[in-house]
């Protein structure tokens, strides 16, 4: 409260100056000439969006970001590498990528400043499927190299796009030397890794169930899959025992929420330690089965059903006793081994799980260990095939036959109950359709083989926050073997070929050969040459073919390191920073970690920062369909274009990065507010040193008033605030800080008290020249620690103080001066600004009662307790105290508490200074204002 009405005073101050101006004229001697007011180029209104390009183009014509490095390198300045992770080449600069980019520029300026040289490399993914669907779906019947061509030219398009917008957000870079996924010497490095992968062992081929989608016919990476809810049909079906323990005697019930499934149905899986019922169990309506079902399931068995347990179990047994038993497919002529596994839980169903292990990672697992039939009956379109057994569904979406399957089990018996399951279903996150687990013959990565390697790289990292650690070491220590086969044609090839007998030749060696000509054609070459010129190129056997699969472009990003880092000389690996959102865990953190694991035996990086999605300010994620249905604008075109980069720049600074990031009109609108209050603080700043030049006129920290040895023990601490905030990526505490400065420490009162000592004082007055030799100190410090949040406006401010464009970006941080190192200023004015607060109320009080009209019109009794005048006598002058207290006159009398009397002053109005004092010797001034004029 005490700092809002600080605020509002200062502003009704400066329209008491400036009236009494006008006033004056209505007098025999206009003094407004006489008044030293606040002079600047600097415009209150920064119209962001019109001047903002003409300060980038001064600065990209000047070499800006290159003259920084090489100002760094001249001053020996320790390195700072942060390695850009590759947005996507497929579409505008939404806010979630310019949050991204104007973060790891806040990193790098803010490094720059503190004393680093920071080489900046951006980088864009070029491949990949979400580029080849738009290709395909605007042009049918492309052949291969064709869907390349055009693929490669929507990647460029969109480069050249985002680059504009990201440079238009004021990000420094080497942007004309970017490095792209698709460049030829970074195709020959992904490559050149993957043979170092096949050197060690680690790249095999199997038919395993991996995620597949219909819609893009290829299969996905983990990180490409994203969750949708869905409802699926739940079933329950029993399996008739027919070998082993109560063969002939009762079913196995079986719970699937994916009835398509069950003709790949090889087992059936207990847990070994469960107990299991065997017993008669009569439906409501009268019908009775025998059936096995686990104890703990009884209850919700009966609910879901209507099947309750008739009397006593005939017999109970242990999962473990069943094992190597088997029961009837309810609709095929095959058997199902009962198999055991810890999957099986008691959270739903029945306790025995339906293995198809041709349709699940854990069904493959627990299958793998039994020996059971890997079947998938499902084509590239979805569709099942022949295979599946069932007459009619040959050539069926398989999320269609889940009807005509559970027609199937009711007519046979074998259906005892169905209910809706509403859950959590992978989607592809391209077309959008559900994902099928399908085996198919793949090329994977053994991951076991460098599991223990990778987990204790991460514990040798800095993640940031904290709990990235647990999510990306639960997600490795989970992982199963690597799928890096794609059925794309847009991205780097799959250097395998098969001989004439089917047989795969994976040799790093062929692999190396490979890369090379990459390196020299790129990777066109594989698919406008044939099969016979990639024979005698690599000295293959007449008849091998070339594999038609591209690799997993985690593959592409993860190599990064390798083909970056280690291509450029200005950069280092590892890296000192890795900065991405959270779904990075399980994409570009984690394949970069596991390829640096095998090439390199360490992590490639030292710090990981992850930052939160942004969202719409009902904290819903949007995606770009989403928000244009919404009529909620998300491209950074659109909001750096309606209210300036800077303002998203403070946007960025002022949220919490650790947790989803809301965004959307109305914190636009806030965040230009205090944009306005940083700029107004800049601009008095100026206007108020206009003229000063400090090396000839600064004032010793000894001969400094209390009120600006105060402000610069403020300044002190905010840098160090300020600095270490920076040093620990907590942007949101340096806007915080800043923002608090400037509002109450520095506007609303600093400013605001100086005001008389500034207008009224002669030029050379001591007095005036500290407080200029403070603001010029303040106006510095603000600038410098505000250029790596508003690039623009400090270095606007920074020009029109006298500096060419770009140059506060060459500066350094100011650092704590030791001669204001203490804090006996802040401690005595803190004590002073208790007494002014009552001053204040009374004042109010007087003003409310209409007995006086302002501040300059009270004279003020302090009673103060025996001892409580220290404050004042250290004031050091009654002049200060008049002006830190604002009144006509002020007597300070011994009293038993903190107190204020309010009279009106008895002494005339100055009609320049306005302050009620007595008149200069036949004058109708104050003797300050005489001296001053003469």
């Amino acid at each position: 409260m005490v700092a809002s009405r600080l605020a509002r005073r200062g502003r009704n101050q400066t329209k008491m100056i400036n009236s009494s101006v006008a006033d004056t004229k209505t007098g025999q001697t206009n003094y407004k000439d006489t008044l030293q007011l606040p002079q600047t180029t600097f415009p209150m209104r920064g119209d962001l969006v019109k001047n903002e390009p003409g300060r980038l183009e001064k600065w990209e014509k000047s070499s800006l970001y290159q003259r920084i490095a090489e100002k760094r390198k001249a001053e020996s300045a320790p390195q700072f590498t942060l390695h850009d992770g590759p947005p996507f080449a497929n579409g505008d600069v939404h806010m979630g990528t310019a949050l991204n980019k104007i973060l790891k520029d806040l990193v790098l300026k803010s490094k720059s400043m503190s004393g680093h040289y920071t080489p900046y490399v951006p980088g864009w993914d070029c491949h990949g499927l979400p580029i080849e669907f738009k290709v395909v779906k605007e042009s049918r019947s492309l052949n291969p190299v064709e869907i390349r061509k055009k693929s490669e030219e929507l990647a460029r398009k969109f480069i050249d796009i985002q680059r504009t917008s990201f440079r238009r957000l004021g990000v420094f870079g080497d942007w004309e030397n970017p490095y792209l996924t698709l460049a030829h010497g970074y195709e020959a490095d992904i490559v050149r890794t993957f043979a170092t992968f096949i050197e060690k062992g680690l790249v095999y081929q199997s038919k395993k169930p991996v995620y597949w989608s219909y819609g893009a016919q290829t299969a996905l990476a983990e990180a490409e899959v994203e969750y949708q809810d869905k409802t699926s049909p739940a079933i329950f079906v029993k399996f008739p025992i027919v070998e082993g323990p109560l063969a002939g005697d009762a079913s196995l019930v079986i719970w699937t929420t994916t009835p398509w499934t069950l003709p790949a149905n090889v087992g059936i899986a207990l847990h070994p330690d469960f107990d299991y019922v065997i017993g008669t169990f009569k439906h409501e309506e009268g019908r009775s089965e025998s059936l096995v079902v686990a104890e703990g399931r009884l209850e919700a068995f009966a609910e879901s059903t209507g099947f309750q347990l008739e009397g006593e179990p005939s017999e109970k047994l242990k999962g473990s006793d069943l094992l190597g038993a088997a029961a009837q497919h309810p609709f095929l002529d095959r058997k199902s081994k009962v198999v055991n596994g810890q999957l099986v839980t008691l959270e739903a169903g029945t306790g025995a799980v339906h293995i198809a292990p041709g349709h699940g990672q854990e069904d493959y697992i627990v299958g793998m260990e039994y020996g059971l039939e890997v079947l998938s009956p499902v084509d590239d379109d979805g569709n099942f095939t022949d295979e599946c057994g069932v007459d009619g569904l040959a050539g069926t979406l398989v999320f269609d036959a889940n009807g005509p399957i559970i027609k199937l089990l009711a007519e046979s018996g074998h259906l005892l109950g169905k209910e809706n399951h509403f859950h959590s279903y992978p989607h592809c996150w391209r077309s959008k359709t559900p994902i099928i687990f399908r085996a198919v013959e793949q090329f994977f990565i053994r991951i076991e083989d460098l599991r223990e390697r990778a987990l204790e790289e991460i514990d040798r990292v800095t993640w940031m926050p904290h709990w990235g650690r647990n999510r990306i070491h639960g997600t490795v220590e989970a992982r199963p073997d690597w799928c890096i086969s794609r059925q794309r044609t847009w991205g780097v090839p799959l250097p395998v070929f098969f001989n004439p007998n089917g047989e795969s030749i994976i040799d790093p060696d062929v692999a190396r050969q490979v890369a090379d000509l990459f390196e020299e054609h790129g990777t066109n070459l594989w698919f406008e040459k044939d099969d016979d010129w990639w024979n005698d190129a690599l000295n293959l056997p007449q008849g091998s073919t070339r594999c038609r699969d591209t690799l997993d472009v985690w593959i592409d990003s993860g190599c990064s390191h390798v083909a970056v880092l280690d291509r450029h000389p200005e950069l280092e690996a590892p890296c000192d920073l890795y900065l991405e959102a959270t779904d990075q865990h399980r994409g570009w953190f984690q394949s970069s970690l596991l390829i640096s694991t095998v090439v390199r035996d360490t992590a490639p990086y030292k710090n990981v920062l992850t930052h939160g999605f942004v969202v719409d300010v009902d904290k819903k994620k949007l995606s770009k369909s989403e928000a244009k249905k919404a009529g909620k604008p998300i491209d950074a075109a659109y909001f750096y274009g309606k209210y300036g980069a800077d303002i998203v720049r403070l946007w960025c600074a002022g949220v919490d990065w650790e947790q989803e990031v809301p965004f959307g009109e109305e914190l636009f609108k806030q965040t230009t507010e205090t944009y306005r209050r940083f700029r107004n603080t800049l601009r008095i700043l100026l206007g108020n040193i206009n003229g000063f030049d400090f090396e000839k006129d600064k004032v010793a920290p000894a001969d400094m008033p209390l009120l600006d040895r105060w402000i610069l023990e403020r300044l002190n601490k905010v840098i160090a605030d300020c600095t270490a905030a920076y040093d620990r990526y907590e942007f949101r505490k340096v806007f915080d800080t800043l923002n608090q400065f400037c509002a109450v420490d520095v506007s609303a009162i600093y400013v605001d008290l100086t005001k008389d000592r500034m207008y009224c004082d002669a030029l050379d007055s001591p007095r005036r020249l500290s407080t200029q030799t403070a603001m010029h100190l303040v106006f510095e410090g603000l600038c410098k620690l505000l250029a790596p949040i508003l690039a623009y406006t400090a270095d606007e401010a920074w020009e029109h103080a006298g500096h060419e464009p770009g140059d506060i970006h060459l500066e350094r941080f100011p650092e704590p001066d030791p001669d204001f190192k203490s804090t006996e200023a802040i401690d005595r004015i803190s004590k002073l600004q208790e007494y002014r607060n009552v001053v204040q109320q009374e004042i109010e009080r007087a003003r409310q009662a209409k007995e006086i009209g302002s501040n300059n019109e009270a004279a003020v009794a302090l009673a103060l307790p025996e001892g409580s005048e220290q404050p004042l006598d250290l004031a050091e002058s009654k002049e200060n105290l008049l002006e830190f207290f604002m009144v006509s006159s002020l007597n300070v009398e011994p009293g038993d508490a903190v107190k204020a009397e309010v009279t009106p002053s008895t002494e005339p109005k100055c009609p320049r200074c306005w302050r009620h004092l007595p008149l200069a010797p036949g004058r109708d001034i104050c003797a300050r204002c005489a001296e001053v004029v003469g």
